[in-house]
């Protein structure tokens, strides 16, 4: 009988080394002087502070903040098209995003990746949108893992998650409490579908619709491939830019990242009891992918509200008085921005009208 091997089994140890090999020089690329180098070790190491004083940060009362979150089944559009180097952002998008609405400032990332067999160039490419996204949030990525599964997934497939680490001090925590009547609601644009609701996506685009990932939609102005899988806006550096303005006075009250659930779940989970939100329809452009998606599938309103962003991927509420300030800064930042609603008194609902 011959000797069994982990080769024999799906797992050739050689091709990992070579996995291995080209990611040192992409992670690297995210580092900052925080990051403490510790090659060969069992794990990654990240300083609070910095040491030098021009870009200290002196915490008085440091809060870690933690998010993980995954890309779900938009990786199907990714395996599909053979492009994998975009849904690496989509991961710290969805984690880095979730973070910034604590008010934190992202320090670092780890990625977990599931595959059916080591594919180097396909680890490069996964791991290169990771990078990317790190580089746009300002977070390093300190450390990561691969796990080769034949039996679990096949030839080709793979999954991966995220997990983000940030930090706040305790008198700038954004937690919706401050969210007070009169307040104003701005959204910033999203970049399309982002990572939510692709379950839906694939089921009217490709099942019923009959659509491929090369046609070219005349709506869209690009193929479904192309819009698809345009990976999820990283809101983190213009928000940082807001809080960071604003040191004294907390004027940001609440922010919220639009994912599953749309406007109306996401913005509830950041309410007072005592208020509501009005959320005025209308108030932003659509983008072209919606309507298309809607119209293919035959959705009806409230189902498309409920599961996709609709347009806006980030709500930031902030005082009356500073709104136009917040408002401005954002845009110079690179945002879309748009005052879509306002506070009023309430038992922490949102309305869309």
């Amino acid at each position: 009988m011959a000797k069994a091997t982990y080769k024999d089994a799906g797992v050739d140890l050689d091709v990992y080394a070579e996995s291995m090999s080209r990611l040192p020089r992409l992670v690297k690329r995210t580092f900052s002087p925080r990051v403490m180098q510790l090659d060969g070790g069992f794990a990654g190491l990240f300083k609070l502070d910095f040491d030098n004083a021009l870009f200290a940060r002196k915490y008085e009362d440091p809060v870690l903040i933690s998010c993980t979150d995954g890309v779900g089944t938009k990786i199907k559009l990714a395996i599909d098209s053979g492009k994998h180097d975009t849904v690496g952002i989509d991961l710290v998008a969805m984690c880095v995003n979730d973070a910034i609405c604590c008010g934190a400032e992202p320090l670092f990332f780890l990625d977990y990746i599931a595959m059916g067999k080591d594919d180097p160039e396909l680890l490069e490419q996964l791991v290169t949108g990771i990078t990317n996204g790190c580089v746009d949030s300002d977070c390093a990525l300190i450390g990561g893992e691969t796990a080769i599964m034949p039996d679990l997934y096949k030839v080709g497939d793979y999954d991966m998650a995220g997990f983000c680490v940030g930090v706040a001090d305790r008198k700038h925590l954004i937690d919706g409490k401050a969210i007070a009547e009169g307040d104003v609601v701005l959204g910033i644009s999203s970049s399309g579908v982002h990572s939510n609701g692709f379950s839906l996506v694939r089921k009217v685009v490709f099942d019923i619709a009959g659509l491929s990932l090369d046609d070219h939609i005349e709506a869209l102005g690009a193929t479904i491939g192309e819009t698809l899988l345009t990976p999820t806006k990283i809101y983190v550096q213009p928000v940082r830019n807001v809080l960071s303005h604003y040191k004294i006075k907390n004027v940001v009250h609440g922010i919220a990242h639009i994912t599953g659930g749309g406007l109306q779940e996401n913005l509830e989970r950041i309410l007072p009891k005592n208020v509501d939100v009005e959320i005025k329809k209308g108030s932003w452009p659509d983008l072209p992918v919606f309507p298309w998606i809607q119209q293919l599938g035959e959705i009806e309103d409230a189902e498309m509200a409920r599961v996709f962003n609709m347009g806006i991927g980030l709500v930031v509420i902030a005082s009356s008085y500073y709104a136009a300030s917040v408002q401005k800064m954002l845009a110079e930042g690179g945002c879309d921005v748009f005052e879509i609603g306002k506070v009023t008194s309430g038992s922490g609902k949102v309305e869309l009208r």
